[in-house]
């Protein structure tokens, strides 16, 4: 009997290497399911190759243009998420990939947890406001949880034979981005282009910015706290230019473990689907990276955003979803070329630091509109006070 798999977010870049992964073994599952915001021609494509009866296209237009022009292939195209609601079944979904991206990726999120057996989170933005909703609904359908990214899917498999007790510390790596060994470059004439040269990784625009400033790192360490209720000050970043060591783990009887593996995001996708069913063929051990590992404690006059880790409350409140939107407003500025690099970290820090934000952190996460709602509020904040000079 084939294995149902849906996936949210299927024409980004995770979405597609999922597809890829299964594409071999295709008599063993049934792709129920696929989503995209408006790129129509490869999930059309994708819903062909993988005989997908049910697509979601997100954008309004895209949708309308595509229910005319595919209106004969006997294809479902909705535009909303609802119909996880009423489409499917719970737990017909044996495997579930949410990797769609922003904050709007909650609510899906969160109606996919009810239908799945296993899923698999990629939206560091769900993982960071919502956790609470999330634990919870895990908790009622006895879903089975998987983080992908690299650190926290290495941090899953050290730590899940461990009780919380045994640890001491937990390190997670970053590459650094594409100005680690250039601290003293002009932040003033850093230019778009400049910031999304990532050494390592071929990521979309906003992660790549998100890892320049180090921000992906400060909402990853935000994600492993809440994951694996650890508190923050046993979690440390390590610059580590080659990407290859993704976590390490000290325990509290000498031990130190970690996890390695090729820059590759294939390899944590596949480790979430199969278990031992196939052989995943890569390169060798890197034993010049190894031999050279160049692990660093992080700079944090160089990333100043991390410091933002100093300041955080001890459990999940709105002050995280301040921080995304925050973060995600001025990044879309600084593409858009309306802001410059130095104008994105100083903006951020700025307004994570004003009283009414810093108010937020004595707020606990409830449910999702509550969360939507201060959101929505921070924007239209934001509409006001973005231009207004920063000493």
């Amino acid at each position: 009997m084939k294995k149902n798999i849906v996936i949210l977010g299927s024409t980004g870049s995770i979405g597609k290497q999922t597809l890829d992964i299964i594409r071999s073994n295709k008599d063993k599952f049934s792709v129920k399911l696929l989503s995209t915001n408006k790129n129509v021609n490869l999930i059309i494509k994708q819903a062909k190759i993988f005989k997908v009866k049910n697509i979601i296209i997100i954008d309004y237009k895209k949708f309308l243009i595509a229910k005319n022009k595919y209106k004969n292939l006997k294809i479902n195209i909705f535009n909303s998420f609802d119909i996880l609601d009423n489409k499917f079944n719970e737990k017909k979904i044996y495997y579930s990939m949410s990797a769609l991206v922003g904050i709007d990726g909650l609510e899906p999120t969160l109606k996919l947890i009810k239908l799945s057996k296993k899923i698999a989170i990629v939206n560091k933005e769900s993982l960071v406001c919502g956790w609470p909703l999330i634990k919870k609904k895990l908790k009622i359908h006895k879903t089975e949880f998987i983080p992908i990214d690299s650190e926290h899917f290495s941090m899953n498999s050290l730590i899940k034979n461990y009780k919380k007790n045994d640890i001491k510390n937990i390190f997670i790596t970053a590459s650094g981005g594409p100005f680690l060994k250039n601290s003293k470059l002009n932040k003033k004439k850093i230019s778009v282009k400049d910031a999304l040269k990532h050494p390592n990784w071929t990521m979309g625009k906003k992660i790549s910015i998100d890892s320049s400033t180090m921000m992906n790192k400060v909402l990853e360490v935000i994600e492993a706290k809440n994951i694996f209720d650890i508190n923050y000050n046993q979690i440390y970043i390590l610059t580590h230019p080659m990407s290859y060591i993704h976590c390490l783990i000290e325990l509290n009887n000498g031990l130190i473990k970690l996890v390695a593996h090729e820059a590759d995001m294939k390899i944590p996708i596949y480790n979430s689907i199969y278990e031992n069913e196939k052989i995943l063929n890569l390169r060798k051990i890197n034993l010049g990276i190894l031999n050279n590992l160049e692990l660093k404690e992080i700079d944090k006059d160089q990333f100043p955003l991390v410091k933002i880790l100093n300041h955080m409350p001890k459990y999940s409140s709105l002050y995280e979803t301040a921080i995304v939107t925050i973060n995600d407003y001025f990044v879309e500025l600084f593409i858009t070329k309306k802001i410059s690099y130095n104008q994105l970290l100083k903006y951020i820090q700025f307004h994570l630091y004003s009283k009414e934000i810093i108010m937020l952190k004595k707020i606990h996460v409830k449910n999702l509109k509550q969360i939507l709602k201060i959101r929505q509020y921070i924007i239209l904040k934001l509409n006001k006070f973005v231009y207004k000079p920063i000493s």
